[in-house]
């Protein structure tokens, strides 16, 4: 069978950088940092004391006080960007809606809910068990793509992916194929996080994976440097709407570029760390390689996962040097986590989007907090790390990797619209 191409017709995006997508993207080419003290508690008592948080956000310019009581803070991003993004693509009416479906992914979900009632439970234990009756609906990792659904009345394909922090990438790639292959017309796709709440910070300082460096929080993600200590977590949701070409061309809808690939691996090493020479991700940008009938060289620019990790960072690079040979050193690469901080299982839906702008305006966005000489001995720069300042180029191919705890490994490939 013949198979159908795929456009992004419309982006939406709440992150610690902006709560839409042109503030996000002019303060990612701007290389401004969305780092700073947590406040969403008191994190006086932990290693690590600061994140990159969504700011300005205030629930009640959004939902009124019921739908308030029944959503999670991620659901609550996912339902923002979902909506700046179906309002860009201008798809809330007049499509046929049972064939506009949503697949929509967390890594975590709403962990602030269930520490609420984990915690109401402990306190109220002599007195016997009384749960929330939203608590299951608010804690559920795919509860959010059931909003979007429920909101727009989209009665196609509707669910959510959990593959750690690759399940934003692993839901996009699934929602390209549902549109390639005729099973919609439209998707709504993405990721939303919320995990800035002591179990998050808590759980990840636990393993040793957060920097710690809370005397200077604005530089503590400094992906590829010498002195990188851990990453910077995150919040916040992106959206993508992806669109069969023909059926976007047809209603005159905007389109901002291309989805032609993605592929899938797994590391079968180590329940968090990264396989130490990348197998798994040399497979990964191999299989999206394979599925979007491209060559190593024609990829411009490479959305990095580059966490801020000591041994992923590494590992990452020795991937793209064995995939893109002496190409490596001839496209760019870039970590915006340095910037957005690592938004766990929305990172993928935040990377896709930045790498659909790439390609659009021709501008690759830069890895920031580098500094001449801090260098780690493992890591060849030589290659285009694109520090501290953005860069002019033609981006026709950019591609995005996204890796998570579990050895998952999802990437996605877009491409320059051309009619």
């Amino acid at each position: 069978m013949e198979l159908k191409r795929v456009v992004v017709t419309g982006l939406g995006a709440i992150t610690p950088l902006g709560n839409d997508v042109a503030q996000t993207w002019a303060n990612a080419l701007a290389g401004v940092s969305g780092a700073g003290p947590l406040t969403h508690f008191d994190a006086s008592k932990f290693k690590t004391q600061f994140a990159c948080e969504v700011k300005g956000f205030n629930a009640a310019d959004h939902f009124d006080r019921k739908a308030i009581r029944t959503l999670d803070l991620y659901s609550q991003y996912a339902l923002v960007a979902a909506t700046q993004a179906v309002e860009d693509a201008q798809i809330a009416e007049g499509l046929d809606k049972t064939r506009v479906g949503v697949v929509f992914c967390a890594g975590i979900g709403g962990l602030h809910t269930f520490e609420e009632e984990a915690g109401y439970y402990a306190k109220n234990e002599e007195n016997g068990p009384k749960y929330n009756p939203f608590f299951i609906p608010k804690m559920i990792a795919d509860i959010a793509a059931g909003h979007i659904s429920m909101k727009y009345g989209f009665h196609g394909p509707n669910y959510g992916i959990v593959s750690a922090c690759a399940s934003s990438t692993n839901g996009i790639i699934d929602a390209f194929n549902l549109v390639r292959l005729g099973m919609a017309e439209v998707m709504v796709t993405g990721g939303a996080e919320a995990a800035l709440f002591p179990a998050g910070v808590g759980g990840f300082n636990s393993m040793h994976a957060l920097s710690t460096r809370n005397d200077d929080p604005m530089h503590a993600s400094r992906p590829f440097s010498g002195s990188r200590d851990g990453f910077v977590m995150g919040e916040g949701s992106a959206a993508l709407i992806l669109e069969e070409y023909e059926h976007a061309k047809a209603r005159g809808a905007k389109i901002y570029a291309e989805v032609i690939g993605g592929g899938m691996s797994a590391d079968a090493y180590h329940i968090t760390a990264t396989h130490p020479e990348g197998l798994g991700a040399r497979l990964v940008m191999e299989n999206a390689l394979k599925d979007a009938g491209i060559k190593p060289e024609d990829v411009d620019y490479i959305n990095a996962h580059g966490t801020s990790t000591p041994v992923g960072d590494v590992s990452e690079i020795k991937a793209i040097k064995e995939v893109f040979g002496e190409h490596a050193y001839k496209l760019n690469v870039s970590s915006t986590k340095s910037m957005t901080g690592h938004l766990l299982g929305a990172t993928g839906a935040l990377e896709a989007l930045f790498c659909v702008k790439s390609v659009q305006e021709d501008v690759v966005p830069p890895t920031i907090n580098h500094v001449d000489g801090d260098n780690d001995e493992n890591i060849d720069y030589n290659m285009n790390f694109t520090f501290n300042e953005a860069q002019h180029r033609t981006v026709d191919v950019a591609l995005s990797n996204t890796f998570g705890f579990g050895g998952h490994n999802a990437c996605i490939i877009v491409k320059k619209y051309k009619e």
